[in-house]
């Protein structure tokens, strides 16, 4: 098939370069032409897995091209998938003006029978506005055509995304026509017949925020148990082996820490509870699991500030951060949990060195140049000097530093982990003070508590 791609963002860019694997040929269209020009020249403007050698090999076999102009890459095309950004509004609704402007472009430039999927996470009842302005814009010109419509909503996560979208769990069609029905299901004709399920468009549409704000449910339900942990002395590891042998709850994103973030959960969680609203349904569950994310982004902060209280402060210190996405296996920062504790580092007049393998410039970007913030390529770097080491994402890079190391650097031995990435009792055993999410403090013996030299050899 020829198929076209609206947006070369993450969703577009896998989407396109997946479909071109199978045999199609793919456009993938974008209004930024920097960002094509760094596409054609075989560059992947963010980090995913195996996404890069797959795009450069379909380039060089001539199955996937890029744009910035729609109308000649529609032609002949027969599906045209919709995968702009649905940002979230300040009052939380999604933003469909980028899903509006593609629409209106394939009303100006259709020149024949196409089906336009909306693969793009859009609130119920979207569908039909966008074949509303394809048509809208095709009436302007005299023309006859008419589009037809698919939901074909993504469940890609970042970091293993080229997988997901290979060797998917399910593939969600929403459709009408049983006509459409079966043409996207000889697109999908690489999975399992069984897992591609079809309905209509608006069971399709709610779909995607249904299971998002789900993971993101039993994140912050997790949390909440976590912050009750710390204070009544229980220990949310053992709650959380005890609750993942229940069959009915199972042990997938159960696991506390200091808070989502990425593209999708915060977003998705907001978009739901606002167009349930406008439906004339208050959902309260979705708006504590948003506000109980909100505030979990706080407790590194937090735990920094009690520890340091009595010792004068944060002010005139130093941070020693690992990790800036806001999970691993990607660059994405998007209301990463690090970019709050560094806002509120900076403004108490503390000194940040950061690290991470693969967002440092998408951190860059998002918060500017900042007195007070340094960014370093070595992990080791960032601790030395610092009075403290706190870890907000879980990278296989920091889950088996050299303690020692890390001791001898560190002004104090103390380590505050977002993630639970460590042993209680291997860091009581090294002699840290160790504060993690949801399980008991680790404080060093009193005999312990004098300076530590700094090692400056690095």
């Amino acid at each position: 098939m020829k198929l076209v791609v609206i947006g070369s963002g993450y969703v577009g860019l896998v989407t396109g370069t997946c479909l071109a694997r199978f045999g199609n040929n793919v456009v993938c269209v974008d209004t930024n032409e920097d960002k094509i020009e760094t596409l054609r020249s075989g560059k992947v403007p963010f980090y995913e897995p195996g996404l890069s050698d797959m795009m450069v090999r379909n380039m060089g076999e001539g199955r996937l091209e890029f744009a910035s102009t729609l109308a000649e890459a529609l032609k002949d095309a027969e599906v045209c998938f919709i995968t702009v950004g649905t940002p979230s509004t300040p009052d939380g609704s999604a933003d469909l003006r980028y899903v509006e402007s593609a629409a209106r472009d394939i009303g100006r430039a259709m020149n024949g029978r196409l089906l336009v999927a909306v693969k793009s996470t859009v609130p119920v009842g979207t569908n039909g506005k966008v074949k509303g302005w394809v048509t809208e814009e095709l009436r302007k010109r005299g023309s006859g055509l008419q589009p037809d419509m698919t939901s074909n909503p993504e469940f890609l996560r970042e970091g293993a995304a080229v997988r997901d979208f290979v060797e998917p769990d399910r593939v969600v069609v929403g459709s009408d026509s049983p006509e459409v029905a079966e043409r996207m299901k000889n697109l999908y004709s690489f999975v399992e017949p069984d897992k591609i399920l079809f309905m209509d468009i608006a069971s399709a549409e709610m779909a995607k925020y249904a299971a998002n704000a789900m993971l993101a449910t039993r994140i912050s339900f997790m949390n909440e148990v976590a912050n009750i942990c710390e204070r009544v002395g229980a220990n949310v590891d053992n709650v959380r082996q005890a609750m993942a042998l229940d069959t009915r709850i199972g042990s997938k994103f159960l696991y506390a820490g200091c808070g989502y973030g990425g593209s999708c959960f915060p977003k998705d969680v907001r978009a739901i509870r606002d167009f349930a609203a406008s439906s004339g349904y208050v959902s309260r569950l979705l708006t504590a699991v948003d506000e109980v994310n909100v505030r979990q982004k706080e407790v590194l902060y937090e735990k920094l500030s009690s520890h340091f209280g009595a010792s004068g402060g944060l002010s005139g210190r130093t941070v020693a951060l690992w990790g800036l996405a806001f999970k691993p296996k990607t660059s994405d920062t998007r209301e990463a949990p690090a970019q709050t504790l560094i806002r509120r580092l900076l403004a108490e007049g503390t000194r940040v060195q950061a690290h991470d393998p693969r967002a440092i410039e998408e951190t860059r970007e998002a918060l500017g140049e900042r007195q007070g913030l340094i960014y370093v390529h070595d992990p080791y770097d960032a601790v030395n000097g610092a009075d403290v080491l706190v870890v907000a994402t879980e990278w296989d890079i920091y889950k088996q530093p050299d303690f020692e190391r890390v001791k001898r650097m560190l002004r104090e031995p103390v380590v505050v982990d977002g993630r639970n990435l460590y042993s209680l009792s291997e860091m009581g055993r090294r002699g840290f003070d160790y504060y993690s999410v949801g399980r008991p403090v680790v404080s060093r013996p009193a005999a312990d508590q004098s300076s530590v030299e700094v090692d400056r050899s690095v």
